[in-house]
């Protein structure tokens, strides 16, 4: 079942980098800011609750597919933008087993435990 789950997350990053290439940016765009989500990681500085909350804000699909969304309704690419990179990001996330987190701490995600082999 763990394959499947990667192998939907997959389908769903080649999925943004479609959506991506309908907006018109140029492809390093999409280079440059993959990695921008991240960003969410510097709550960890503040603790494991206020990192998982940071982290699951930049991380969390339904955002990005509201974002998405809005940039529609708007007629405003660079939300749209935001909302393809959010999603995207996401799912090549998941797709390689980092998922949402719990308070914890980094490594403990719905996903399961990252770098645990069981988990």
């Amino acid at each position: 079942m763990k394959t499947l789950i990667k192998l939907e997350e997959l389908m769903m990053f080649v999925l943004g980098i479609f959506m991506f290439g309908l907006l018109g940016y140029q492809w390093w765009w999409f280079l440059v800011l993959i990695i921008a989500p991240d960003i969410g990681m510097l709550g960890y500085i503040f603790g494991n609750k206020v990192g998982a909350i940071t982290y699951n804000i930049f991380h969390h699909k339904g955002l990005a597919i509201l974002l998405y969304f809005a940039g529609l309704y708007l007629s405003s690419p660079i939300i749209q933008l935001a909302g393809i990179i959010l999603f995207s990001h996401s799912s090549l996330d998941r797709a390689l087993g980092y998922g949402l987190k719990y308070n914890k701490g980094f490594k403990y995600t719905h996903l399961g435990e990252v770098g645990n082999k069981n988990g």
